[in-house]
């Protein structure tokens, strides 16, 4: 077998066959410069495997096999409803390969592998599928403009889109962004994210096997810095989709600039989670838990600011602590008792650690956690679940996003308090409302300023449902009907006159 694969068993017995290279017009080739980048197992800080690393030639590459598959009519021409079953034997295969793809989603990244599998391979293939489902629904309309004349629209597909992905989701997120490119007929460029490249290049074999034409899918792995900011400022791409921090996606705007390309930015997030006295103490409870703790924190939606009405603050502190200590299982991911793995490198543990630190000197009060987690094994980047308590709004803990198994939470008196901190933020993507008063939930859900807020659950999305912020959360929708939105352009077909008509309007 050439060095474009490499044989892996990974620690759970599990053998495969891994993909190294580029995958760039249905074949997986090397980089042009011959770098590589090398990907870590968090859980032991062992090397997996390298791969190559793309450079700006290889995004050119990309980007022309891109461009030919969009304007060769075996894609440009296929019938919608062909590109629909094209879309579910994607789906499928992904289905088939699942137990494959979420054992290297846990090895790369370092989520249990009941998460990878039951979780995000769940979702992959739900809006994989649900985007097959529109492919043959995407229509424009015809306007009457009066008795004499009419005008229609076209929903035309964007072009050659870029898509750069993150590491906390790098499936899930890739399906988030290829399925409603494709299902619109546009092609795609995806950078996966340089420190968890390894599920996106095995998913490269199934592009293949599903049968794609050439070029209208293909996968780099590379820095951001090269071929992220090759990509997002070729002159070559129409669109840029990036999930990742408010500050490279403010980067990446200034460099989609240069031929104004079509943008779609999800950012970063500081989620508050309000809990007012009326609220069902257990449930609150168990969905703030999940809503900060899930992915080891690793959520851009994370619930991570509480705020607590004083009459149930103490109860809820002290329940909260409790349910942590029993529920946040921090182990080995491949075992089916961890809740909890490594953070995913240790430029992210040691991030966490800084956060940590910075709590304690500001006076904050640790009740939990708080230190570097050393029980598995010694090694990997692990960190106990940590909770501080008396935040103030000036703390850099409560301002900042952490991003990992790390909350703060704070008290308030009124209403109109809860609702003016939880918005002195600078991000505005989620937030969470908990009491049984279901009208004021409804109410303070319209005055909270977020792209999406829950009543009563935290980070309960759907792939059905839109999915973004407001603020420096990010522009634009994923998922759901308005996904659709980003990746398609209406041309308007004007009134035509009949030269009758003309000859009348003329005379």
């Amino acid at each position: 077998m050439s060095d474009l694969f490499v044989e892996l068993t990974a620690p759970n017995g599990r053998k495969y066959s891994q993909p190294r290279g580029l995958f760039i017009n249905n074949e997986f080739v090397k980089s042009k410069s011959g770098e590589t980048i090398t990907s870590i197992n968090p859980s032991d800080e062992s090397e997996i495997a390298s791969v190559y690393a793309a450079g700006p030639e290889d995004v050119d590459d990309a980007v022309a096999a891109a461009r030919k598959a969009f304007k060769d009519p075996s894609w440009r021409d296929m019938d919608s409803t062909a590109r629909g079953e094209l879309l579910y034997r994607f789906a499928e295969l992904i289905e088939k390969n699942k137990e494959v793809l979420a054992t290297i989603e846990t090895w790369d990244n370092g989520k249990p592998y009941s998460v990878s599998l039951n979780d995000d391979l769940t979702e992959v293939t739900g809006t994989i599928k649900y985007y097959a489902g529109w492919a043959n629904k995407i229509h424009g309309q015809v306007i009457e403009t009066s008795p004499a004349k009419l005008a229609y629209t076209i929903r035309e597909p964007v072009g050659v889109c870029g898509q750069i992905i993150p590491w906390n989701f790098p499936l899930a997120m890739a399906a988030w962004k290829l399925g409603p490119a494709l299902c619109t007929g546009n092609t795609v460029v995806l950078k996966a994210a340089e420190q968890t490249p390894l599920s996106i290049l095995y998913l490269g074999t199934l592009v293949k096997e599903a049968g794609f034409p050439p070029g209208v899918i293909n996968l780099l792995n590379g820095e951001g810095r090269k071929a992220g900011a090759a990509l997002a400022q070729h002159l070559g791409v129409d669109k840029i989709a990036f999930t990742g921090s408010t500050a490279t996606g403010k980067e990446i705007m200034k460099m989609a600039a240069v031929n104004m390309k079509n943008i779609t930015l999800e950012t970063g997030g500081k989620s508050p989670l309000l809990v007012f006295d009326d609220a069902d103490l257990d449930q609150a409870v168990k969905w703030a838990h999940i809503g900060i703790m899930y992915n080891q924190g690793q959520v851009c939606t994370a619930t991570s600011r509480i705020l607590v009405q004083d009459g149930l603050y103490d109860k809820f502190v002290a329940a909260f602590k409790e349910h942590v200590s029993k529920a946040s299982v921090v182990g080995d991911p491949f075992k089916d008792d961890s809740f909890q793995g490594p953070q995913v490198t240790k430029t992210q543990f040691d991030r966490v650690l800084s956060y940590i630190e910075s709590g304690k000197s500001e006076g904050a009060t640790l009740v939990a956690g708080g230190e570097a987690y050393k029980n598995v094994g010694g090694k990997g980047f692990f960190v106990s679940p940590t909770i501080f308590t008396d935040v103030k709004d000036n703390m850099r803990i409560y301002r900042e996003e952490v991003f990992g198994p790390f909350v703060v939470i704070s008290s308030f008196k009124t209403e109109d308090e809860a609702i003016e901190r939880a918005n002195d933020t600078t991000y505005g993507l989620g937030a969470a409302v908990f009491t049984q008063n279901i009208s004021k939930a409804h109410r303070l859900a319209r005055l909270i300023e977020a792209g999406m807020v829950w009543i009563n659950s935290s980070n309960d999305s759907d792939n059905r449902i839109p999915f973004g912020g407001v603020k420096q959360s990010g522009i634009g929708r994923e998922l759901g009907e308005a996904g659709l939105e980003a990746y398609t352009n209406k041309k308007v077909v004007p009134p035509t006159c009949s030269r009758e008509l003309y000859l009348a309007v003329a005379n």
